[in-house]
């Protein structure tokens, strides 16, 4: 081409153009990079359980709703999340069994917010007024909505998320799909558990794994169940994060299951004046290798031996409000972080 012809770049557009070259190239992937993430939230409603899921994908997974009443108050806190996390639909609810501090807010909440699917464990096994009005408040609820009964080895279809059931109505996974099942050394010296009738026993409880990062959540699952799962081999392996179980009762959380999964941090749900037992704070506080244990109240009914520090505790005695909750950013390489957003501190956790 004549040099007439030839496209000559002025040299006041070059600084631009690198510029946008730039753009193009680096920053798609920083933002890749940056929304690579999943969030948990450990929503307080005061001694029940919501716990949010929202995976890199913005897909999302709610674990049960809280109590009914209180003005819609467990919808209110639950909302909260959903608006902090940028969605304003839940994927998947599923309901870990039919006590009123776990499924009672389902109701309020269905009619504040579209829900994708519902998931739960079948019929109420329990034989009590209350757990029958409960369920029967639920199944009015999701009347014509999307319902699917979960079993043992179920998987929730979550995008960038493998969600696998480990436990419901009363049965368990005997392997979890890529680990196998490890001699758990727990077992030979465990108490006998009794037991439990209630609704508490069938639980569903899931494994939820992100690249390297492992969160466990049993629900309300009592002992023997417990050791039914993990004894005499255990199924899970370990985890980074773990739903301390039934609240922190002593009718959960044995020696077995704890030790097994080994833990790095630990959350417990708490309320002021429900659970937190001193015996499964104790339990879950000497678990090998945990790093940490937070709480979503402190434990009144407990001494200031069984409750963790006070930064480490989203609602505290005394505190003017209640409602502060614990937020996980879990990276696919195994390392997290723990904020608490009463003091907006942030922990974090690198992969080991």
């Amino acid at each position: 081409m004549p040099a007439l012809f030839r496209p000559q770049a002025s040299p006041h557009l070059i600084p631009v153009l690198l510029v946008v070259l730039f753009a193009m190239v680096c920053l798609p992937a920083q933002a890749q990079t940056k929304t690579r993430r999943l969030t948990i939230y450990s929503i307080d409603v005061e001694g029940g359980q919501a716990t949010l899921l929202v995976s890199p994908s913005g897909h999302s997974l709610l674990v049960d709703t809280g109590w009914p009443g209180n003005n819609g108050r467990d919808a209110d806190r639950i909302q909260a999340a959903m608006k902090d996390a940028g969605i304003t639909k839940i994927d998947h609810l599923l309901i870990t069994h039919f006590h009123r501090d776990h499924v009672g807010g389902a109701p309020e909440l269905i009619k504040r917010v579209p829900i994708g699917e519902f998931l739960d464990h079948g019929v109420n096994r329990e034989d009590s007024n209350v757990t029958r009005e409960d369920y029967a408040a639920y199944l009015k609820a999701i009347a014509g909505k999307p319902r699917r009964i979960v079993h043992p080895g179920d998987s929730i279809g979550i995008p960038g998320l493998s969600t696998i059931v480990l436990a419901a109505d009363g049965e368990h996974i005997a392997q979890v799909p890529g680990i196998t099942p490890a001699p758990n050394a727990n077992c030979a010296s465990e108490r006998t558990w009794p037991d439990d009738p209630s609704e508490n026993a069938r639980s569903n409880g899931i494994l939820v794994t992100f690249g390297k990062f492992r969160f466990l959540d049993l629900g309300d699952l009592t002992g023997a169940k417990e050791i039914a799962l993990v004894c005499p081999n255990n199924p899970i392996g370990t985890v980074d994060l773990f739903l301390v179980s039934h609240h922190g009762m002593n009718l959960s959380n044995s020696r077995s299951l704890v030790n097994a999964v080994h833990p790095r941090v630990a959350i417990m749900n708490n309320g002021a004046r429900k659970a937190g037992s001193p015996e499964a704070w104790q339990t879950v506080h000497d678990s090998p290798g945990l790093e940490d244990l937070y709480m979503l109240h402190t434990a009144e009914g407990s001494d200031a031996a069984h409750n963790s520090p006070e930064s480490l505790i989203a609602n505290p005695k005394g505190a003017a409000t209640d409602g502060a909750y614990f937020k996980v950013i879990a990276s696919p390489s195994g390392s997290f972080s723990v904020t608490n957003t009463r003091t907006g501190q942030t922990k974090d956790y690198p992969h080991i």
